[in-house]
C-alpha cells in the first residue's frame, strides 16, 4: 500500500497531474478503493457518491491534460462533513430529526469554492448530533472509529473527516470547529487540522453556536491545509461576519523560519491535568521549537478555567438551535445532547450577557498576551484517545462531560484566535499526542508557518496508522 495513490498529499497529487505522472481519475479510484475497503469498519462517511465523484474526476483529468487546470485543488479527493450544505447531497447533521428528502438546492461558501476550483467531492463525512460534542456517534449513524485502533475514538466532533484523512481516504477535509471540533479528531488521529481565526473561512447558514463556531482544514500535511485555506478563504457575501478578502499567499509564505520569535509554552494553561505520556511528548516538542531557533519561555496566559462562559455560550446555543423540535424529535436526540438542551434552556439573558462580557476579557488578555508572545503551544487534548461508545473515558456523567478532557481547545474558540494540533509522537500504547499552536487574532500565516517548521524537525509529524489491523478484520 505504500505506493498507493490515496497516501499522497493534495499536493504531491497536483505535482502528478502537472507532470502527467497519474491523473484525478487514478487518484479518485484510489480514494474510492479505500473508502470501500475501510469505512465499514471506521464509519467515516455517511454519504459518498462514487458515480459523480468519477465524472467530476474525469473532467479534471481532461482539463489538465489540456493544462487547464480551474485551481488550486483540481482532481484533488476531497469530503465534506456533514454539517455543511452540499448541493444535492443531503446535510443529516446526525439527527433523526432531519429529513433527507430536502431539498437541497444550496451549497454553503466552503463547497462552492472548493468546487470552482475543481475538487473532486467524495461525499460527506460523519458527525455526532448537530456536532455538539468532541466524540463522533449518533442515533443516525452510529459509532465512528479510530484507524489507528478501531476500539478507540477519533474524536468529535469532525470524527468522520478524521479518520477519513487518516485512513487515506480523500486529501482534503472540511472540518468545522465551535469547542475543538477539529483540533480533537487530528489530536486523537495523527493529522493536522487548523481552526483559523473566526471569520476567515465564510459559513452559511451561520451556526446556531455563534461566533465560537470556525470552518478549517484538515490535512496530512501542513502544506495542504495552506493550500486548503487559500481557496476556502474566498470571499461570500452571505456571510455578513467574514473577515475582508487578504493577499495572503498562504502555500508560498510557508518559510518554516522562526529564529528569533517568542512561543510562550503553557504545558496546563494553569489548570488543567494532562496524562503523563501526552505531558511528556509535549515537553519534548516544545524543546525542538528552540532548535528552530525560536524562544521558547513556559509561562501561562494567565486566565482561570473558562468553562463557565463556553457552557453559557454552548449549551443555549443548543436551546436555540432545536427550539423548533417537537416532542418525538426532542425525545429521538442523543441523550447527552438532550441533557445539554434542558440546561441551555435554564440559561437566562442575564446570564449569556455576563458571559459574553467575560469572553470579551478574556480575548483582551489574549490579545495582550500576544504583544509579549508571538505563539502559544500547549497540548492538543489532555488524554489520548479512549474507547468508543463513550463521552469520556471514565464515564464522567455531568452535563458536556466531553470539555473535561479537552480543556485546550475551547479557550481559543471564546477569544476565535487560529490554533492549530499536529501530532508531536505516540503513547505508549501505540496512540498519536497532539500539539496545539495558536497565534494572535488573524495570524493564521504564522500558526501554519510554524506548524511547517515543526513538521520538518519531527519524524511523528508525518506518521500513519497500520491499516493491515483493519484489513485482518
Amino acid at each position: 500500500m505504500s505506493d498507493d495513490l490515496a497516501h499522497l498529499t493534495a499536493t504531491e497529487l497536483v505535482e502528478g497531474y502537472r507532470s502527467g505522472k497519474f491523473s484525478p481519475v487514478e487518484a479518485t479510484e484510489a480514494a474510492l478503493r479505500r473508502i470501500g475497503m475501510f469505512n465499514e469498519t471506521l464509519n467515516a462517511f455517511v454519504f459518498v457518491d462514487e458515480e459523480r465523484a468519477l465524472a467530476e474526476a474525469r473532467k479534471s483529468e481532461l482539463r489538465w491534460r489540456h493544462n487547464e487546470p480551474v485551481g488550486l485543488v483540481d482532481g484533488v479527493p476531497t469530503t465534506i462533513k456533514d454539517l455543511i450544505l452540499t448541493k444535492g447531497w443531503p446535510t443529516l447533521r446526525g439527527s433523526l430529526s432531519i429529513d433527507a428528502a430536502g431539498p437541497w438546492n444550496e451549497d454553503a461558501p466552503v463547497t462552492a469554492r472548493l468546487k470552482e476550483q475543481g475538487a473532486v467531492i467524495l461525499g460527506k463525512t460523519t458527525t455526532p448530533e448537530f456536532g455538539w460534542k468532541g466524540v463522533t456517534d449518533s442515533p443516525r449513524t452510529g459509532i465512528t472509529r479510530n484507524p489507528w485502533n478501531p476500539a478507540m475514538t477519533p474524536g468529535g466532533s469532525s470524527g468522520g473527516a478524521a479518520a477519513a484523512c487518516a485512513a487515506g481516504m480523500g486529501a482534503l477535509h472540511v472540518g468545522t470547529d465551535g469547542g475543538g471540533s477539529i483540533r480533537i479528531p487530528c489530536g486523537f488521529t495523527g493529522i493536522f487540522g487548523l481552526k483559523p481565526s473566526y471569520g476567515r473561512v465564510p459559513a452559511w447558514p451561520l451556526s446556531p453556536f455563534g461566533s465560537v463556531a470556525h470552518i478549517g482544514p484538515m490535512t496530512r500535511s501542513v502544506a495542504d491545509a495552506a493550500r486548503m485555506l487559500q481557496v476556502i478563504s474566498g470571499p461570500d457575501a452571505r456571510d455578513w461576519t467574514a473577515l475582508p478578502q487578504t493577499e495572503t499567499h498562504y502555500i508560498s509564505r510557508l518559510t518554516g523560519d522562526l529564529r528569533g520569535k517568542k512561543i510562550a509554552f503553557s504545558p496546563t494553561l494553569g489548570y488543567a491535568r494532562v496524562h503523563p505520556e501526552v505531558a511528556s511528548a509535549v515537553k519534548h516538542a516544545a524543546g525542538l521549537f528552540e532548535e528552530l531557533g525560536a524562544i521558547v519561555e513556559e509561562v501561562d496566559p494567565g486566565f482561570a478555567n473558562p468553562l463557565p462562559i463556553f457552557n453559557a455560550i454552548w449549551w443555549s446555543g443548543a436551546a436555540f438551535a432545536l427550539r423548533h423540535l417537537n416532542d418525538r424529535q426532542r425525545s429521538e436526540l442523543d441523550p447527552g445532547l438532550q441533557q445539554v438542551v434542558r440546561e441551555g434552556e435554564k440559561i437566562t439573558l442575564t446570564d449569556y450577557l455576563e458571559a459574553s462580557q467575560m469572553r470579551g476579557e478574556l480575548g483582551g488578555r489574549m490579545r495582550q498576551f500576544h504583544e509579549r508572545y508571538d505563539l502559544l503551544i500547549t497540548p492538543s487534548l489532555a488524554i489520548p484517545a479512549f474507547e468508543v461508545g463513550k463521552l469520556a473515558p471514565d464515564d464522567l456523567a455531568s452535563v458536556g462531560a466531553w470539555v473535561d478532557w479537552t480543556p485546550f481547545s475551547y479557550p481559543f474558540n471564546l477569544t476565535q484566535q487560529p490554533a492549530c494540533s499536529i501530532p508531536c509522537g505516540l503513547t505508549s500504547d501505540g496512540l498519536p499526542i497532539g500539539l496545539q499552536i495558536v497565534g494572535p487574532m488573524h495570524g493564521d500565516l504564522a500558526v501554519l508557518n510554524a506548524a511547517a517548521a515543526f513538521e520538518k524537525i519531527c519524524p511523528e509529524a508525518t506518521m500513519r496508522p497500520d491499516l493491515s489491523r483493519l484489513i485482518a478484520q
